[in-house]
């Protein structure tokens, strides 16, 4: 049951969260938006129409969305995100899932090399040197966490900070926050790293690499965006904010925890939006200088974590 729950907030929810923030964005900014809604009816739009592949793609490019979405579920399955109670929990362990998340953002890197456009190589090219930086940067500020716990199991460092809620105030899960979020809004291509709504050529990633992609598999990676951007959230709430999390299968409890989850989620989106509003993106120069220290304060919390257990 937990399992389903959380499959069908992240595949039902996500796209929700996307037309909020851009809501909040359009209210901020003197538009009027075009709704939260938007997002779902896009999708509806796009898997009504036909594919179409760029001549010479080969099948890198035709599965790179199907690997980006499975990767989202798997992960959206297997993650603490409403119980720690789940049968895939002991499977939840943060090497398997950041390996998860990096495999779907390699699968897209090599369908844009596959295409063999300038934008394609270009925006594989930029990704490739994000990647490089965000995920050891990920394992550091989650391993932080799992030394006190002595596992690296999602379930077993959530379980523990509900146990002793004194953790969350300490220099250990702060410095790792801190880093976590820097890695959130790099690896989902928000600002000031990338801007999710522009198509300019000198400074697009993550739309470069999707230029080609058209109907039913343009309509997998947005829908694939939307969810990563969820399970990221959601690892940021519930690894450093797991109140309302359900420790058993009981169902009041895991009602409580959906709504948690939601409203979590969606303070999440909602902070992320409305800081995009007043941040400029980045030289693409200087997007490195930003990782590297988020990785410091990675490895800060990971020395911490050692010195203060």
């Amino acid at each position: 049951m937990g399992i389903l729950l959380q499959l069908l907030i992240v595949v039902g929810l996500s796209p929700l969260l996307t037309g909020m923030m851009r809501q909040i964005r359009a209210r901020l900014e003197g538009r009027a938006g075009a709704g939260i809604g938007q997002p779902w009816r896009d999708l509806r739009k796009l898997m009504r129409k036909r594919p179409i592949a760029p001549h010479g793609t080969t099948e890198v490019f035709r599965i790179a969305p199907l690997v980006l979405v499975a990767t989202c579920l798997v992960v959206a399955a297997a993650a603490p995100f409403v119980t720690t109670a789940s049968v895939l929990d002991p499977v939840a362990d943060l090497f398997a899932v950041v390996a998860l998340l990096t495999l779907g953002t390699v699968a897209l890197a090599l369908a844009g090399i596959d295409t063999g456009t300038a934008f394609g190589g270009m925006g594989a090219s930029r990704e490739a040197t994000i990647i490089a930086l965000v995920e050891p940067t990920l394992l550091v500020a989650i391993f932080a966490l799992s030394v006190p716990v002595g596992s690296t199991n999602l379930g077993a460092i959530v379980t523990s900070t509900l146990n002793d809620p004194a953790q969350v105030f300490s220099p250990v899960s702060l410095l790792a926050a801190v880093a976590l979020i820097v890695v959130i809004v790099a690896e989902t291509g928000r600002l000031p790293v990338d801007n999710p709504s522009t198509h300019l050529e000198l400074t697009m990633v993550h739309e470069a690499m999707v230029l080609e992609y058209s109907g039913p598999d343009l309509a997998m990676v947005e829908l694939a965006s939307s969810m990563r951007l969820t399970v990221f959230l959601g690892l940021l709430a519930n690894l450093f904010l797991p109140w309302g999390i359900a420790t058993t299968g009981q169902p009041l409890l895991v009602a409580a925890a959906v709504l948690a989850f939601v409203v979590k989620v969606a303070l999440l989106g909602a902070c992320l939006a409305v800081g995009e509003v007043f941040l400029a993106k980045l030289r693409l120069f200087r997007v490195p200088e930003l990782l590297a220290g988020s990785f410091v304060l990675g490895l800060l919390a990971v020395g911490a974590s050692f010195f203060l257990a």
